[in-house]
C-alpha cells in the first residue's frame, strides 16, 4: 500500500463532517474557506428541501478543485434521497475534468443534496466553489401528458401546483383528474328512437355510471338493436370488469356486455326497459348506439266506407296506430246520428279497434230560407235539397225586381249551405218595381180644374187620414215603407204669437194612419191598405214660415203589400226642366171650394223659376232653389187645399217609369191667373232622402 493511499484511508476515517438543511426558496453554497483555499480533510452536506410543486435548480459560479481520476481526492457530489445526479472535481481550464460548467442540475423533486469532500492533503492551492440554487416550478401538464394521473380533458398549471377541469357538459370525478357526465335519468317515451353511450362516436366519458329508461304504455313490447360499431373496454381472462352494459326489463336480465362485437337484437316482451352503462377511470373506446322500437297486437284490416277513404291506409295495424276516416267531397260522416267532417279511431291493446267504421252520408243543406217578397223554387225531383242540387229564388213578378240582376239560382255546396255563384251565402233582396203602373192613362182631353183619375194610374199615392177617418194631406211611396210628404202636413199649424217657430206641435205616430190603393175620398173599397206609422222625420233645414226644405218621411210600422194598385214612385234621375208636363194628383178642393169624391189629377208645365219668382215678388214670398214651380200663366189649373204632400210626377217616354218630381207645397189661393203652384224639389231633396230611407230605385 502506498503512503498516498494510507494517508486517504486516514482522512476517511477522521474527516471532520457535518450537514447544513436550508429550506428557503433561493440560497448560496460555498466551499469552506471561500474565496480562499479550502481546508483539507474536510466534508460538508448541504439537504435542500423546497415545497411540493416545485424543483430545485443548482449551477456554479466557480469551480476549482483538485484533480483526480474519477474525482477520488476532492469533489462534489450532487444527489437525491436514491439518486446521484452529478459529480464535480477538477479545474474549469482544463477541459478533461469533471467541472459543471455551465451545466444546470435540476432535481425531479423538492429535495437535493449537495456534499462537498477533500481529501487530507493538497498539493496547490484551491478556492473551492461558488454555487447558486433555487426552487423553481414544476409544469405537471407538461410532465403528466403520459401519463396515467394525467387529466383526462384540460390541465392547468399554476405555481407550486395544478389543476384539472373538463369540457362542457362533464362533471369532474372526485379523484379531481377524471371527467365523467351525469346521465341518471334518461327516459325515453316514444315508440322509436336512438340511444347511444355519450358522445358517441367519440370515446365515452370515464368514471360514469347511466341509466336509460324506455317507458311506453302498457300494451307494447320494445326490441332492441345494437349497430355495427359496438367497442366497450373489455378483458381478455375476465368478462367486463371494467366498462359494460347492462340490460333489464322485468325479471330479465341482458348482459353484462363489452368488448368488439354488438348483442343479437334483444326482443324484451316488456314495455318497460332499463339500460345501465358504466366505465371506470380508463380506457379509449368509442362505445355504442342502440336502436329501440315498439309494436303491439295487430287489430283486423280495415276497409273504407262507401263515398270514403281511410289514412293511412295499410295492411296491417298495431297497438295506438290511428286512422282518419274521412269522406268524399259532398259527404259527410255519419256516426251514432251526429254528422261530422273526420272520424278518428284507434288499434287498442287487446287488437281490437276503438269504434266500427263510421258511414259516409251525402251533405244535405237543408229546406232553403224564404225570400221576402219572393219565392223559391226546385230544379230537381222530389225537391232535393242534397249537394249540388240547385234552387232558384225569384221575385214576386211584376212588383218586385231583384236587386243586382242575380240569376237567384243557388247550389248545394259540399260544406251544406246554399251557395250563389255573387251572393254566396247572403239570400238575393227583392226591391219593389218603382213608377210603372199596370193602368195606363188614356188620352182624355185638358179639363178646366183637372179630371178624374183613373183607378190604378196612380198606384203611389197615399193619403194622409186623421183617427176619424178625415184624409188632410197626401204623400207618396218610396220603396217598401216609407211615405214622402210635405214637412208642414206633420205638424200642427204655427202659432202666430210664436214666431221663433222653435216649438213645432210635431204629430205623434198614433195622430194619423196611412191609406194606400185609395180612389175614392170618403167611400171604402176592397183595394184599400191601411197602415201603421212608426217614425215621423223632418227634413233638418225645413223652415215652416217659407216652407223651405218643406219635405217630410214617415215611416211605416209595417210596408203595403204591392199590387196593381199600390206600387211605389220612381226617384228622379236628374234635375226637372221647364216646359215638362206633369201630373199633379190629389183629393184637395176644386172649384167653388168643394171636394172631389174620388181622386182627382191635372196636367200641367214646370214653370222657369225666375218667371214664378217675379210672379211672387209682389207678394213678397221668395222661390227658393229648393222648390220647383208648375202652372199655367192663365190659371185654372192648381193644387189646392188638401192636396198638401200629394205627387206631382213625370213619365220617361223611352222607358215608360214615372218620376217624382216634388210634392205640394204652397201658393197664393187656387188656380189664379199668374199665381202658379210651387212643390218642393224631390231632385234637390234626394240625397237627404236616400240616406235616411235607403231607397234605390
Amino acid at each position: 500500500m502506498s503512503f498516498r493511499w494510507l494517508l486517504l484511508c486516514l482522512f476517511l476515517f477522521k474527516a471532520s463532517a457535518h450537514t447544513v438543511e436550508l429550506n428557503n426558496m433561493f440560497g448560496q453554497i460555498q466551499s469552506p474557506g471561500y474565496p480562499d483555499s479550502y481546508p483539507s480533510d474536510s466534508e460538508v452536506t448541504w439537504n435542500i428541501t423546497v415545497p411540493e410543486g416545485f424543483r430545485i435548480k443548482l449551477y456554479f459560479m466557480h469551480f476549482n478543485l483538485e484533480s483526480s481520476y474519477l474525482c477520488e481526492y476532492d469533489y462534489v457530489k450532487v444527489e437525491t434521497e436514491d439518486q446521484v445526479l452529478a459529480t464535480f472535481c477538477g479545474r474549469e481550464a482544463t477541459d478533461t475534468e469533471q467541472t459543471p460548467g455551465q451545466e444546470v442540475v435540476l432535481s425531479p423533486g423538492s429535495f437535493m443534496s449537495v456534499t462537498f469532500r477533500s481529501d487530507f492533503s493538497n498539493e496547490e492551492r484551491f478556492t473551492g466553489f461558488d454555487a447558486h440554487y433555487m426552487a423553481v416550478d414544476v409544469d405537471e401538464c407538461k410532465e403528466r401528458e403520459d401519463e396515467e394521473l394525467s387529466c383526462d380533458h384540460y390541465c392547468h398549471n399554476y405555481i407550486g401546483s395544478y389543476y384539472c377541469s373538463c369540457r362542457f357538459g362533464y362533471i369532474l370525478h372526485t379523484d379531481n383528474r377524471t371527467c365523467r357526465v351525469e346521465c341518471s335519468d334518461n327516459l325515453f317515451t316514444q315508440r322509436t328512437g336512438v340511444i347511444t353511450s355519450p358522445d358517441y362516436p367519440n370515446p365515452y366519458p370515464k368514471s360514469s355510471e347511466c341509466f336509460y329508461t324506455i317507458d311506453l304504455e302498457e300494451g307494447f313490447m320494445v326490441s332492441l338493436q345494437f349497430e355495427d360499431i359496438f367497442d366497450i373496454e373489455d378483458h381478455p381472462e375476465v368478462p367486463c370488469p371494467y366498462d359494460y352494459i347492462k340490460i333489464e326489463a322485468g325479471t330479465k336480465v341482458w348482459g353484462p356486455f363489452c368488448g368488439e362485437k354488438a348483442p343479437e337484437p334483444i326482443n324484451t316482451q316488456s314495455h318497460n326497459v332499463q339500460i345501465l352503462f358504466r366505465s371506470d377511470n380508463s380506457g379509449e373506446n368509442r362505445g355504442w348506439r342502440l336502436l329501440y322500437g315498439a309494436a303491439g297486437n295487430e287489430c283486423p284490416k280495415l276497409q273504407p266506407p262507401e263515398h270514403g277513404k281511410i289514412e293511412p291506409l295499410q295492411d296491417t295495424y298495431s297497438f295506438k296506430d290511428q286512422v282518419l276516416v274521412s269522406c268524399d267531397i259532398g259527404y259527410k260522416v255519419f256516426k251514432d246520428n251526429v254528422v261530422m267532417d273526420t272520424f278518428q279511431i284507434e288499434c287498442l291493446k287487446d287488437g281490437t279497434w276503438s269504434n266500427k267504421i263510421p258511414s259516409c252520408e251525402i251533405v244535405d243543406c237543408g229546406s232553403p230560407e224564404g225570400l221576402k217578397h219572393g219565392l223559391v223554387t226546385f230544379s230537381t225531383r222530389n225537391n232535393l235539397t242534397t249537394y249540388k242540387s240547385e234552387i232558384r229564388y225569384s221575385c214576386q213578378h211584376p212588383y218586385y225586381k231583384m236587386l243586382h240582376n242575380t240569376t237567384g239560382i243557388y247550389t248545394c255546396s259540399a260544406h251544406g249551405a246554399w251557395i250563389n255563384e255573387v251572393l254566396e251565402r247572403s239570400l238575393p233582396t227583392c226591391l219593389p218595381v218603382c213608377g210603372l203602373p199596370k193602368f195606363s192613362r188614356k188620352q182624355i182631353s185638358r179639363i178646366f180644374n183637372g179630371r178624374p183619375a183613373q183607378k190604378g194610374t196612380t198606384p203611389w199615392i197615399a193619403m194622409l187620414s186623421q183617427v176619424n177617418g178625415q184624409p188632410f194631406c197626401g204623400g207618396s211611396l218610396l220603396g217598401s215603407n216609407w211615405i214622402v210628404t210635405a214637412a208642414h202636413c206633420l205638424h200642427q199649424p204655427l202659432d202666430p204669437e210664436d214666431p221663433t217657430l222653435h216649438n213645432l206641435d210635431m204629430f205623434s205616430p198614433s195622430d194619423f194612419k196611412i191609406i194606400m190603393g185609395k180612389h175614392w175620398r170618403r167611400r171604402s173599397d176592397e183595394d184599400e191598405q191601411y197602415l201603421s206609422v212608426k217614425n215621423i222625420i223632418l227634413h233638418p233645414l225645413y223652415n215652416p214660415s217659407t216652407f223651405e226644405h218643406d219635405v217630410g218621411l214617415v215611416e211605416l210600422l209595417e210596408g203595403p203589400k204591392l199590387n196593381n194598385f199600390v206600387m211605389p214612385i220612381c226617384l228622379p234621375e236628374e234635375p226637372s226642366q221647364e216646359g215638362t208636363m206633369v201630373i199633379v194628383s190629389g183629393w184637395g178642393k176644386q172649384f167653388l171650394q168643394r171636394f172631389p169624391e174620388n181622386l182627382m189629377e191635372i196636367e200641367i208645365p214646370i214653370v222657369d223659376s225666375d218667371t214664378c219668382q217675379k210672379a211672387y215678388a209682389l207678394l213678397k214670398k221668395n222661390v227658393t232653389k229648393d222648390m220647383v214651380c208648375a202652372g199655367e200663366k192663365e190659371g185654372g189649373k192648381d193644387a189646392c187645399a188638401g192636396d198638401s204632400g200629394g205627387p206631382m210626377v213625370t213619365q220617361d217616354k223611352k222607358n215608360g217609369q214615372w218620376y217624382l218630381v216634388g210634392t205640394v207645397s204652397w201658393g197664393e189661393d187656387c188656380g189664379k191667373k199668374d199665381r202658379y203652384g210651387v212643390y218642393s224639389d224631390i231632385y234637390h231633396n234626394k240625397d237627404w232622402i236616400q240616406k235616411v230611407t235607403g231607397v234605390r230605385n
